[in-house]
């Protein structure tokens, strides 16, 4: 019986030390898992140099527009030219069946004959009266008077001749030629047309599009910045400063000839809060025309600037944010603050971010301020890959 008893104190603590690690090891299988850290993509922001683009709406128009206007009464008797054709300097456009023009050319010559006889007739009796004079056979008064009407009929065939000249003018303007190098406009009066210098309409109109303005605006705010980033002390410092520009047609594609902004408007129209800004371009292939739409498109240049993909970026209440990542691998919700002209797909950071962060690319809809992650960083060149390619 002892011996038993002495048996089972001996047993005692080899089964609480049995049963204890039982215990633990029920627990350890029992408890929850510890929390997965999940992997996201990362990239390093490096500063790089770019190029912004913004395009503003155009109207185009020649450097010459200028309406064909009759100066005389009459009807149209010939049309030389059709719409959209191209004409030279000096070329026939119309022809105005005006014959009151033609009768007072012929009256003006038959007045200026006349004038003629009339001066003739004076110099005669003053050559005769002249040696009479001398001899004191008549007074000098006859000589005074024979002079006075010799000088008399001169001054009216001297009017006799400016009343011809008037009415060869006159005629000549039944002829209408073209007044530049240019394309003719829409004509709409025909053949027969009743036509006179008070018309409203214009026969047609000769566009000079050897070089075309491209007329554009900029609001206040859009003023300002564009003249800040340009240096010069007056405007026409800053425009002489301000590249070369290019014109994106009504379909899409760019124009392959360069334009220069010649001319800022220095009034804002108060009705529009806009100045309007004129671009040249040359026409050499006659492509543009006037009155067509199209796009000024302005390049900014910028060293040192850090772009960021838009998808990276998330929208909360009118401001934009990124994860950044921090040096025990938790990210940090952090508001940046970014140009308003883009540059493709990318962002251009102003404010929030700084050479060497790393931020979060995408796939952050779970994450939270504070968040421990697995950072996968990527190559800098394979996320920019699609903005060094253009």
């Amino acid at each position: 019986m002892r011996t038993r008893t002495k048996s089972l104190y001996l047993l005692l603590p080899a089964l609480l030390i049995i049963t204890s690690c039982g215990n633990s090891d029920q627990k350890k299988a029992g408890g929850p898992p510890p929390a997965q850290v999940q992997s996201y993509p990362v990239v390093a922001l490096k500063t790089q140099s770019t190029s912004l683009e913004t395009d503003y709406p155009a109207t185009l128009e020649g450097i010459q527009n200028i309406d064909i206007r009759p100066k005389v009464d009459g009807f149209i008797e010939k049309i030389y030219v059709d719409e959209g054709a191209t004409v030279k300097k000096g070329q026939p456009l119309f022809t105005i069946n005006a014959p009151q023009y033609e009768q007072q050319v012929r009256t003006a010559n038959a007045a200026i004959s006349s004038a003629e006889a009339e001066v003739n007739a004076a110099q005669l009796q003053v050559n005769k009266t002249k040696p009479l004079v001398e001899k004191d056979i008549i007074s000098k008064y006859d000589l005074d008077a024979a002079l006075l009407t010799l000088q008399s009929r001169k001054a009216a065939l001297a009017q006799a001749k400016a009343e011809l000249v008037n009415a060869k003018v006159n005629l000549g303007y039944t002829h209408i030629t073209s007044p530049v190098d240019g394309v003719i406009g829409s004509i709409p009066f025909k053949t027969g047309s009743l036509v006179s210098g008070s018309s409203t309409s214009p026969l047609t109109t000769v566009s000079n599009i050897s070089k075309v303005y491209a007329y554009f605006s900029l609001n206040e705010k859009q003023l300002l910045d564009f003249s800040r980033n340009y240096k010069g002390a007056t405007i026409e410092a800053k425009m002489k400063n301000i590249p070369s520009v290019s014109l994106v047609l009504a379909d899409g594609t760019p124009y392959q000839e360069k334009g220069k902004i010649e001319s800022i408007n220095g009034l804002i129209n108060t009705g529009t809060g806009s100045a309007s800004l004129r671009a040249t371009f040359p026409n050499t292939q006659n492509l543009l025309r006037s009155g067509a739409s199209a796009s000024v498109r302005i390049p900014q240049h910028l060293e040192n600037v850090i772009l960021i993909p838009q998808k990276s970026t998330i929208d909360l209440q009118g401001k934009k944010f990124v994860y950044v990542l921090g040096d025990k691998g938790l990210v940090k919700n952090t508001e940046i603050e970014i140009m308003e002209i883009t540059k493709g797909n990318y962002y251009v950071v102003t404010k929030g971010l700084k050479e060497g962060d790393k931020i979060v690319l995408e796939g952050f809809q779970s994450l939270k301020d504070g968040l421990e992650i697995k950072p996968e960083e990527k190559n800098t060149d394979s996320v920019y890959a699609d903005l060094n390619n253009k």
